[in-house]
């Protein structure tokens, strides 16, 4: 009866009263008005119908009520993530007791232009289940502080659930049940370390993002399986590249080498570029504890001073890691390229390689930038700028389609041995930074192409385009900053955002105004059904380059092997694809999220410990964003501090919301996005990551005034 009850309300999108359902369903007995009621509650419980407070039933998603989770923020407030609809907005006084993380029930109870704005009416499931915090005892019971400010819990200890924890102890705790609200009982399953030990402050951001740093036994057990070596027989049936001239690209401390390149000119005038990938899928075989390891983490994860891998190091360092004057099995992707920047031939084949060197992007641009040519780099000048050649053809011919290149800056954390920031600087992107961009770009569509016009299931990166309400609104932004912006928003094309960006470009406050219309956009994600990249301004596009730190491209190579190498496209396997790539993209996008937001949280703690060093320090800033409360000022080094309201002197200032700036009530001189302004650290805080200024007082001039 629940799935007619399901198809009546789907077919017509209003409520129905019990009367209507039971005509609708042509019952004639007491009996089955009985079975009506009873599967009306029990669809009401699993929260797929909801009934109104005039008794009338629609279902759930067609309501004003939504299902969510909860995003909160350390200030009290938080949205609802609902997937396929807009955030929504939740004032403190309306989280009903909700924490980050928890699965609610939202009330859509006002809607501004876009934005939404709600209430919390239930929890739903409470899915945080292990959390990270510091152990301390009071009155001899012990009890966990919650590195978490956004989670108010009480989290008790006993005794024998403690592992001998001793107070300053940071610890990952599970919870294991309430005892009344928010008062639960937890046990705690590993000690991290003394809260002042090194590395313990990253390792407790990275386990709050469930982000581990060890992997276990069973799967440990099986990496002593995997050889350290390329076996002669694994090389026969693999086309032998070993002979040419292949080479890497990285970062100065890159142990994880995923890709390498080649590169020669053609009789007929055209470039022949090869990009040659880590053969992960090759050793990390399906069903395996390795495998589901690799699944479950999803990604690699950056942090400060160390790298948290995917994959164990004998992988991601050894075996699967494209190092020097070593054979190595590769998956490479051959293409012939003309002088437009067209992939007009390519070959996706199982190969054999030995990179001839380990280049760094440091000594690559000296010689593409400086015509400075390293020790060692002697033989490769000339196949070099042949790349450089050919990457300025593809971005050219990226950008005559719409590519956006948003020029987000990043800021690199420099730490000593005891991984204490001691520097924040900006991260070079130059010349090889952008080659090898351009090169893994090419490939990517080119494989994603190839199995698209196949038409058997694939995971793609995908990139939705943003809608227009947003567009509009950062259009309606930067009109009240006095910048006008010529072009239509109708019709959305990649080449809009880029038209956008190309007229703010020599604005002083550029990079935040590009950062700004990053964030309108939609988040790219991994899913099975292809609706292109609008970022990339590309019509088909794969992860197909990171194996050994990306979950998604290491099955995109095990999907490459079925179809290309192993030729196995029957219905069962294509069947076994087409539903377990739904599970992989939800899951290896959560992650990637995860990261991202670990991530993030680790800069802005090192950055706060960084600036500890230098309270009463003057710097030059720009304001870079303006809040009811204040100002965030940005330091040439992405460093980010707040001036708060109440911190301004010579005149009572106030958030004028007409203009998006900061005013005096006096004079209305103040502050507004992009002004540069001196500014003295004032307060610093490793444990709340935040860092405060105050406005080092001048007379401004008239031509500072708002």
């Amino acid at each position: 009866m629940e799935e007619q009850i399901i198809d009546i309300l789907n077919q017509d999108n209003r409520g129905f009263s019990v009367y209507e359902l039971n005509d609708a369903l042509e019952l004639k007995t007491v009996e089955e008005l009985k079975q009506l009621l009873k599967s009306l509650n029990h669809l009401e419980d699993q929260l797929k119908i909801y009934r109104t407070k005039k008794d009338k039933y629609l279902i759930f998603n067609n309501s004003h009520m939504k299902l969510g989770k909860l995003i909160a923020n350390k200030k009290g407030y938080g949205f609802v993530d609902i997937e396929g609809n807009e955030d929504v907005f939740i004032a403190p006084p309306n989280m009903n007791g909700a924490i980050h993380g928890d699965q609610v029930v939202v009330e859509i109870t006002n809607q501004k232009d876009t934005d939404l704005e709600g209430k919390i009416i239930r929890i739903v499931n409470r899915e945080i289940k292990e959390m990270v915090g510091e152990y301390y005892e009071e009155d001899g019971i012990g009890y966990i502080d919650l590195d978490e400010e956004k989670i108010k819990l009480v989290i008790q200890i006993d005794k024998d659930k403690s592992m001998s924890a001793m107070p300053g102890h940071k610890v990952l705790v599970k919870i294991l049940g309430k005892v009344k609200d928010n008062y639960y009982k937890g046990e705690i399953l590993r000690i991290l370390g003394h809260k002042n030990d090194p590395g313990v402050d990253i390792l407790s951001i990275a386990m709050k993002y469930d982000i581990h740093d060890e992997f276990s036994e069973e799967v440990m057990e099986e990496v002593e399986n995997i050889p350290d070596h390329v076996y002669e027989e694994e090389i026969k049936s693999r086309k032998d590249l070993r002979e040419e001239s292949i080479f890497t690209i990285d970062g100065d401390d890159t142990k994880d080498i995923d890709d390498a390149i080649s590169i020669k000119k053609l009789e007929n005038g055209n470039y022949e570029l090869g990009v040659h990938i880590a053969d992960v899928s090759y050793y990390v075989k399906e069903g395996t504890q390795l495998d589901e390891e690799a699944y479950e983490r999803g990604t690699s994860v950056y942090l400060a001073d160390r790298v948290i891998p995917m994959l164990p190091h004998k992988l991601s360092n050894g075996i699967c890691s494209l190092n020097p004057d070593v054979d190595r099995l590769s998956m490479s992707c051959i293409m012939e390229i003309d002088d437009k920047g067209k992939v007009v031939d390519y070959e996706i084949l199982e190969s054999v390689i030995r990179s001839k060197k380990q280049m760094t992007y440091k000594c690559v641009n000296s010689i593409l930038e400086d015509q400075i040519v390293p020790d060692g780099y002697e033989p490769f000048v000339d196949q070099l700028n042949l790349m450089k050649e050919l990457a300025c053809i593809l971005r050219k011919e990226k950008e005559s389609r719409g590519y956006i290149d948003f020029e987000i800056d990043e800021s690199k954390i420099i730490v000593d041995e005891t991984g204490k920031a001691i520097d924040v600087v900006l991260r070079n992107r130059g010349t090889g930074e952008k080659l090898i961009e351009d090169f893994m770009i090419v490939a990517n569509e080119t494989v994603a192409t190839h199995i698209y016009f196949m038409e058997l299931p694939f995971l793609y990166r995908i990139h939705g385009e943003p809608s227009e309400e947003k567009i509009q609104k950062f259009l309606d932004f930067i009109g009240i900053l006095g910048y006008t912006v010529h072009g239509k928003i109708k019709d959305i094309h990649p080449r809009t955002m880029q038209d956008i960006l190309n007229q703010l470009k020599d604005k002083k406050e550029f990079h935040i105004l590009s950062a700004m219309l990053l964030r309108s956009m939609q988040k790219a994600v991994y899913d099975k059904n292809n609706i292109g990249h609008f970022g990339l301004a590309s019509k088909y596009y794969t992860h197909f380059t990171s194996p050994i730190r990306r979950y998604p491209d290491t099955t995109v190579h095990r999907l490459l092997r079925r179809y290309l190498f192993q030729n196995k496209m029957d219905k069962d396997t294509l069947n076994y694809w087409d539903n377990r790539l739904t599970f992989i993209g939800e899951h290896t996008s959560e992650r990637e999220r995860a990261s991202i937001e670990c991530e993030r949280e680790v800069d802005d703690m090192k950055k706060a410990e960084y600036m500890m060093d230098h309270i009463g320090e003057k710097y030059t800033g720009i304001v870079s964003s303006v809040v009811n409360f204040g100002m965030f000022v940005e330091l040439p080094n992405l460093v980010e501090g707040l001036v708060r309201l109440d911190d301004l002197k010579g005149d009572h200032y106030f958030f004028d919301e007409a203009t998006f700036s900061i005013r005096g009530e006096k004079d209305k001189r103040g502050y507004r996005l992009g002004d540069t302004v001196e500014v003295t650290v004032v307060r610093a805080s490793k444990e709340a990551k935040t860092v405060d200024f105050i406005i080092i007082e001048e007379e401004k001039d008239e031509k500072d005034s708002v």
